[in-house]
């Protein structure tokens, strides 16, 4: 995900942000999202849907920390539909899945997500805190152990050669946004020498949202098996809205050292989730992007 303060004269502040998916990157801005696939036959099929955002009937959800767990769950929500559409686009038509076997695939990937990475070092922590006897020092193992196999985890799958396409698409996703909030033409040769790395990715976002639980965690105390599972799923909501609001003051604040501090660790394991794209990648994120432009011209062309 990555961030640009419009041009006031034209249009108002928001943040432009994005995902790679497979042989393709979905882009979003304010009040749409569009995404762009590479197909086999070689060309690029683009995309884009309105955001119907709750928020926008909703005043009091624009405020910090609830902001953010509303856009945790659009990003979850527009996530799912880019990969479903990806996942059509990107593979020939004998071998696509049908809607059901990608709702089924989404359910298997988020029962493991969650039993790898909350189930487990909670289970394994609270039978390790019976024989520690510190509560504080359990938690905060606990989430050092939930980091550690987050990073294990990325570097295993990274070895992946889909997976590692998945990372380029990552990186061509950064660098045509990078190249949009300097100004550049969004042409291949002046994208490519911007870097893959940004401070408002989803990686960083991530890793600021394991780091914060092992200090939430820290003062829950010693509770049961199942309340402590119990609890880390409860407070997800309250992490991501405060990692949601750190993203941001590091996206205002990039000259601040305290934010430079923070963001320095997701930057650097961007290095792991991001890998230099070729030309026909970024030719795929440029398309994804210009949608996006394109339609919002057309919002603000039609309330003139």
């Amino acid at each position: 995900m990555t961030q640009r303060v419009a041009d006031e004269a034209t249009k108002p502040e928001h943040f432009y942000g994005g995902q790679a998916v497979v042989e393709g990157v979905m882009m979003r801005g304010r009040d749409v999202w569009a995404v762009a696939i590479r197909r086999p036959a070689g060309d690029i099929h683009v995309e884009s849907h309105d955001i119907d955002s709750v928020a926008k009937r909703h005043p009091i959800l624009r405020k910090p920390f609830l902001r953010g767990v509303i856009a945790l769950g659009q990003a979850l929500a527009i996530g799912f539909r880019a990969l479903s559409i990806s996942a059509r686009e990107s593979a020939p038509e004998d071998e696509q899945l049908t809607s059901r076997q990608m709702a089924v695939s989404f359910v298997i990937a988020a029962v493991i997500f969650i039993g790898l990475f909350i189930v487990l070092p909670a289970a394994t922590f609270g039978w390790v805190g019976r024989r520690i006897g510190s509560s504080i020092l359990t938690n905060v193992l606990e989430g050092v152990f939930r980091v550690a196999l987050f990073l294990g985890y990325l570097l295993l799958i990274g070895r992946a050669k889909d997976i590692r396409r998945v990372f380029a698409y990552h990186g061509a996703e950064h660098k045509t946004i990078a190249a949009y909030e300097h100004d550049d033409p969004l042409t291949p040769d002046r994208i490519d020498p911007y870097s893959t790395l940004h401070v408002r990715c989803g990686t960083n976002f991530l890793l600021i949202v394991m780091v914060t639980t092992i200090f939430v965690f820290a003062l829950f105390g010693e509770p049961g098996l199942w309340w402590r599972i119990g609890s880390r799923l409860l407070a997800i909501p309250i992490i991501a809205g405060l990692a949601f609001e750190l993203l941001r003051l590091g996206a205002r604040y990039p000259e601040s050292a305290f934010m430079r501090i923070v963001m320095t660790p997701g930057l650097w394991l961007q290095k792991i989730t991001t890998k230099p794209p070729d030309d026909g990648q970024i030719e795929v994120a440029i398309a994804s992007f210009n949608e996006v432009l394109k339609r919002e011209q057309q919002a603000r062309s039609a309330e003139a």
